[in-house]
């Protein structure tokens, strides 16, 4: 392993935090949009104020900590081993966390356009906005796991 001498020797438990990281922010996109179908589907204020703060709870304290970790992991996990970079896969997993990201900020304007009574997408819309995150994860799991190229 080269790269930064001290991130390499940590090699390992970057990347065990990292995978942590990983499941985390992923748990919570998952979940995030579920809550946007049960927020459309509400007809009562209470339940729309319910959800409004799980949805800021959630978004703010896993999905945002959660994809911090995430990147800064990643990024040091890729100082300390630069080899990471060759392969055709490391940059197709690259672009698709940077879909997840945008996927992560459409996520914050829903929530943001919901709890401003702004919305205009139906819970069809959020069942299907919420099966982005599943595609990308088999997307990169088998990059990561496979490396095709």
């Amino acid at each position: 392993m080269e790269g930064i001498p001290f991130l390499a020797s940590y090699y390992l438990w970057l990347k065990a935090f990292h995978l942590v990281a990983v499941v985390c922010w992923f748990a919570a996109l998952f979940y995030l949009p579920r809550l946007f179908v049960y927020h459309v589907m509400s007809e009562d204020q209470v339940s729309k104020e319910r959800f409004e703060l799980m949805e800021r709870k959630l978004y703010n304290g896993i999905a945002n900590p959660a994809m911090m970790a995430t990147l800064t992991l990643g990024i040091l996990i890729v100082m300390g081993v630069p080899a990471l970079m060759a392969g055709g896969w490391f940059h197709a997993k690259m672009a698709l966390v940077v879909a997840l990201i945008v996927y992560h900020i459409m996520c914050k304007a829903h929530m943001m356009k919901l709890a401003e009574g702004e919305n205009t997408k139906s819970h069809v819309y959020f069942r299907w906005f919420n099966e982005v995150p599943v595609v990308i994860l088999i997307l990169i799991a088998i990059l990561v796991i496979v490396k095709p190229f």
